[in-house]
């Protein structure tokens, strides 16, 4: 598929990108977030690998509606559990 991304034309495969990113450490997600295969990423960390591309060249939008033309699902970011608090007595608090 071809897409312009920060102004440069892009011709993506869903297979390429899957492979692109199979060596990736996921980054802690923010913001928007894409999965890809059983990891979930930033849309931003998927567009710094697959465009090879500074993350302030392009934005999250952008990054998303390419990642979704190719099937992809993105989303917002996961809830992240509440810190743990510790108790006067030893024990630990929930939020």
């Amino acid at each position: 598929m071809r897409c312009v991304i920060a102004r440069f034309p892009f011709d993506l495969v869903k297979s390429e990108v899957e492979q692109s990113m199979s060596g990736i450490k996921p980054e802690p997600v923010t913001g928007l977030a894409v999965t890809i295969g059983r990891r979930v990423y930033s849309v931003m960390q998927v567009g710094e690998v697959i465009t090879k591309q500074d993350r302030r060249d392009f934005t999250a939008g952008e990054m998303r509606r390419a990642l979704t033309l190719l099937g992809f699902t993105c989303h917002n970011a996961p809830a992240v559990a509440p810190p743990m608090e510790a108790r006067p007595d030893g024990g630990m608090l929930g939020w």
